[in-house]
């Protein structure tokens, strides 16, 4: 990735016809942010030039500035521009933090904590990167998965000289990316921010649909050389901590269906929390006389056209499949015993203008400023509103005066879209908090409702008969195709193969049948060098980057090796007074935020109500918490005879 001083593109090279396009059809905050550093000049940040407030996800390009000022801006970034590229250098190479984060605010036009600019200078790459993890001693990894986690996991381990070998599953790198292709599949995170921070791409759309993230995930593994470290249609049976010789024990059935040891001094499990659909019990499912089909195992072979199609499920990807399969069916069917809040979407669908995605490749610092307004808009922007008010008077319908704000916002955004549907509003109109489920972005979900061919039913389906599907309250249809679009098993963390630990302690029966925790998301007691990526309590509920995360995770991994060779140690694990207090501190703070509202479900908690898919905390405060490993929070294994071990205490008694 460039940083904001390079220069990607020779000036001889340049077309500034291209790149004037680009600057008039560019995001005015992020070229204000610009011109300040190209030039030096404050006045960029003071009215006339001010941004005004943007709306919901809208990308505020025009600021809300009068046509004169945008275009007095935008002739002055060009200028600035092709100045730079005639070999200017910048004026503000590097503002402070508190400049950085002044800058932001006045981006967004609403406070940014102070704080966050430490999380900008380091995003944007500011300052010269710390030196990687020295290696004093041979090591070796075994990597889970090759989707997001395992390809970051991997390239950072290259990195720093430890080999690793890779076991996938399916057929390709890609993880969910490779498994999820069902028709509108695509990222509801903008475009830069779901982006390796280490290589960027040149995104055709803004929020990017399934089979350009898939093509860009392949493309990485490629140019790192990710391929020959994978081995495909190998299914990860088991792994077992060896106390003798300090190593892992990985059991695999291999593409031929042959059972195989493998051994690793550290294991980093990448395959994320959304692996394993979730089928729901359905009388009569199994006889059904159609096709059955969960959105996460999309068939190639399917064909839509004509059918009488009926969808279980209302959640992320329902509002997905169902806008973009509406118009080649015969009729369509919902299920829907639950409601959902979605936002208005305006970049739904939406290209990047040529011009803009060459101003992007050509100049660095656009693009770093354009990611940091995403970053705040879709990631810590809604944090703060999400606590609940105990002295609020309404707390069925919201959690605060601003969360009340959104819910009337999103009220009248589903009444303008319902048209004259309005006999739906009562079945799709939420009655608990916005936020306290997944904010979902409408697709176009609304509009599809009122289709002539398209058919809600606000319950669940009970009964299955041949071809003919009945409902909980009695109402029955004739189906030819069954859609299952309800999700996965969210709080079966690592429930696809069994991983046993020290004194084998097994890991499914230290945390119960699903009551995941780990220290960072990251590591559990009694597992030595084991490293969960996409791990409990680490999804950004209110919004963010999962690649960002994966990211934070990764570099908090590697420092945790760090310091087991600075201790001259075989294995290290997080001790349990630090797990179990970190666990405690997770559950206290969802305590007072909007996904523990009573009478809500939602798929971050599990059977008892407690939170274990997501985090509680702002992104820029889990970045913090994972720039180094605290020795103090870990105990060492030295490579002699193993001594004994602290016991650990499961996340059920910890937070008792």
């Amino acid at each position: 990735m460039e940083k904001i001083t390079d220069r990607p593109i020779d000036k001889a090279q340049v077309d500034l016809a291209l790149l004037r396009s680009g600057v008039d059809q560019a995001n005015i905050p992020s070229l204000l942010m610009c011109l300040v550093q190209m030039t030096g000049d404050m006045k960029w940040l003071d009215a006339p030039y001010t941004p005004r407030r943007g709306v919901g996800l809208d990308d505020n390009d025009s600021a809300g500035l009068p046509e004169d000022v945008q275009q007095e801006i935008r002739d002055a970034a060009f200028a600035a521009v092709t100045a730079w590229l005639d070999g200017q250098p910048l004026a503000m190479p590097r503002p402070s933090n508190q400049q950085l984060a002044a800058m932001l605010t006045a981006a967004m036009a609403e406070p940014v904590p102070e704080e966050y600019g430490e999380v900008i200078a380091a995003t944007m790459k500011l300052d010269e990167p710390a030196a990687p993890p020295a290696v004093k001693r041979p090591l070796s990894a075994i990597i889970i998965g090759a989707g997001v986690s395992g390809i970051c996991a991997a390239i950072r381990l290259k990195e720093i000289g430890i080999p690793c070998q890779i076991f996938e599953k399916n057929d390709e790198i890609g993880g969910t990316w490779w498994e999820n292709r069902y028709p509108g599949c695509g990222v509801d995170t903008p475009n830069l921010t779901y982006t390796f921070s280490f290589r960027s791409t040149d995104w055709s759309h803004y929020f990017p649909l399934r089979e350009e993230i898939s093509r860009y995930l392949i493309d990485t593994a490629r140019e790192y050389g990710l391929y020959d470290l994978v081995r495909f249609r190998t299914t990860v049976k088991k792994a077992r901590w060896q106390s003798d010789t300090n190593q892992w024990q990985v059991t695999v059935i291999n593409a031929d269906g042959v059972e195989e040891v493998h051994y690793a001094d550290v294991v980093f499990s990448a395959v994320g929390i959304l692996n394993m659909p979730l089928v729901p019990q359905i009388d009569g499912l199994q006889s059904f006389k159609g096709r059955v089909i969960h959105t996460a195992d999309w068939p190639e072979d399917v064909d839509l056209t004509g059918k009488r199609v009926a969808v279980v499920g209302n959640g992320a990807s329902a509002m997905q499949v169902v806008p973009a399969i509406a118009d080649q069916v015969a009729s369509l069917t919902i299920f829907a015993r639950s409601k959902q809040w979605a936002a208005p979407f305006p970049q739904f669908r939406k290209e990047v203008p040529r011009g803009v995605r060459y101003l992007i490749q050509v100049l660095p610092l656009y693009r770093a400023w354009y990611e940091q307004r995403l970053s705040w808009t879709f990631n810590d922007r809604v944090h703060g509103t999400l606590f609940r008010d105990p002295d609020w008077k309404e707390p069925a319908r919201s959690v605060n005066a601003i969360n009340d704000g959104h819910r009337q916002h999103f009220t009248r955004y589903v009444i303008e879209q319902l048209g004259d549907r309005q006999d739906l509003l009562e079945h799709v109109l939420p009655d608990f908090p916005p936020f306290a489920k997944r904010m979902l972005l409408d697709n176009g979900w609304y509009k599809t409702l009122r289709r002539d061919n398209v058919r809600l039913v606000p319950h669940r389906l009970a009964r299955i008969e041949g071809s003919t599907l009945t409902s909980a309250n009695g109402e029955t249809i004739e189906a030819d195709v069954l859609i299952l679009a309800t999700g996965f098993q969210a709080a079966n963390v690592l429930g696809s193969y069994e991983v046993v630990g020290r004194d084998g302690r097994v890991l499914k029966e230290f945390w119960g049948q699903d009551n995941a925790a780990a220290y960072l998301g990251t590591v559990v007691p009694g597992f030595p060098n084991f490293f969960i990526l996409l791990g409990p309590n680490v999804g950004a509920g209110h919004g963010g980057s999962m690649i960002r995360s994966i990211e934070n995770q990764t570099h908090y991994a590697l420092q945790i090796l760090q310091t087991m060779l600075d201790h001259d140690a075989a294995a290290v694990e997080v001790r349990e007074q630090t797990y179990n207090d970190y666990v405690a501190k997770v559950d206290a703070a969802h305590e007072k935020l909007v996904w523990t509202h009573p009478g809500t479900e939602n798929w971050y908690r599990n059977a008892q109500g407690r939170v274990i898919a997501i985090t509680p905390w702002r992104n820029d405060a889990f970045w913090r918490m994972t720039r180094k490993a605290q020795p103090g929070d870990f105990q060492f294994i030295p490579a002699t005879a193993p001594t004994e071990q602290e016991p650990a205490t499961p996340p059920a008694a910890a937070s008792a």
